[in-house]
């Protein structure tokens, strides 16, 4: 459905095209201290603008309707809000009828009987991240002493990221990539076995995020081509640091105190200018299509926030259920 978390629960809203988006977060602690100033910095990542990224700006401005009083959030629901502004629509009047290749257009309307919001890819477009990077701002203050990072280290099958995204947008084609996160700082026992573990949390938060197709943790796929003696990071002390970490800080999927290693694989994106062929939905006869709009050449250059913000999220709910994070935050306590 459209919520994650057991105590720190993120319930995300909206269409791309529609009046907003946004996020209702549940189980925040009351007495941390919320501005809508403290959104900037990884809205401002998120956004569009760069070369090989969608020329649609918004503002992207964050309206706290809710659950922060006097700068301090109040230990209700906080929601979110985000205005569309900048939303064109009659660039996307054929899709409904001739669903794109690659893009949940034909999968949307068969689950939803057509009626779907279809504009931008309505409620599958990848605005929709604005809620989770918003609910992460949350989330990083409440773990703040976790050091939360990712970045893109290879697009279009490149380490040199700018040459690949010259050549996609000359090519009028687009690229995908992959984007590597790491956790310093975490405490051990993190995670339950099997079902609820580490991994399958962070596996099943990071797919929410559009356009991810795989995900590897430490030494990820190369771990099958390695011997045991050669992967078995060497325990060197009592507090479980280990010498090298392809475990990627999890064993048994609890936190073994080490960093947390992850990456994972980001599509290129489905809107293209190049000519394609899809079905007419209508007559059943194939036609061929060209996407109107304004599309990312490549969408993985704004993925690590998003990356970072899915992150924080899984470790506050973890840390929540622990309770390692108090029901009032100590902000409060002088009030």
């Amino acid at each position: 459905m459209n919520s994650f978390g057991k105590l720190f629960r993120v319930n995300i809203y909206g269409e791309s095209h529609g009046n907003q988006v946004g996020v209702l977060i549940d189980g925040c602690p009351a007495g941390l201290s919320i501005s809508e100033e403290d959104f900037t910095e990884d809205l401002l990542r998120r956004k569009s603008g760069a070369k090989g990224t969608t020329p649609r700006i918004e503002d992207d401005k964050p309206f706290l309707a809710s659950g922060v009083f006097n700068g301090f959030t109040t230990g209700a629901p906080i929601l979110i809000s985000f205005y569309n502004k900048n939303a064109q629509s009659k660039d996307y009047k054929d899709l409904f009828r001739l669903p794109r290749p690659g893009h949940a257009d034909f999968t949307a309307k068969m689950k939803f009987g057509g009626f779907n919001d279809y504009r931008g890819g309505g409620h599958f477009s990848g605005r929709l991240t604005l809620g989770l990077v918003a609910a992460g701002v949350i989330a990083k203050k409440l773990i703040h002493q976790i050091q939360i990072k990712a970045h893109l280290i290879e697009a279009g099958g490149e380490t040199d990221i700018e040459k690949a995204i010259d050549q996609a947008i000359n090519n009028e084609d687009s690229i995908g990539g992959i984007v590597e996160c790491s956790a310093e700082n975490l405490s051990v026992g993190l995670g339950e076995p099997f079902f609820d573990s580490l991994e399958s949390l962070l596996s099943h938060a990071v797919f929410s995020i559009p356009a991810i197709k795989g995900i590897e943790f430490g030494s990820g796929f190369k771990a099958a081509s390695m011997f045991g003696s050669e992967h078995n990071d060497p325990i060197v002390d009592s507090t479980g640091r280990t010498i090298t970490n392809y475990a990627g800080g999890i064993n048994g999927g609890i936190s073994n105190g080490n960093p947390l290693i992850f990456r994972v694989a980001v599509k290129p994106t489905s809107s293209i200018s190049k000519e394609q062929q899809t079905v007419n939905l209508n007559s059943g006869e194939t036609e061929k299509l060209t996407v109107q709009g304004r599309h990312d050449a490549c969408i993985a250059l704004r993925v690590p926030v998003v990356l970072e913000a899915v992150t924080a999220i899984v470790l506050t709910d973890l840390m929540l259920l622990e309770g390692n994070i108090p029901r009032v935050i100590n902000e409060n306590s002088s009030r």
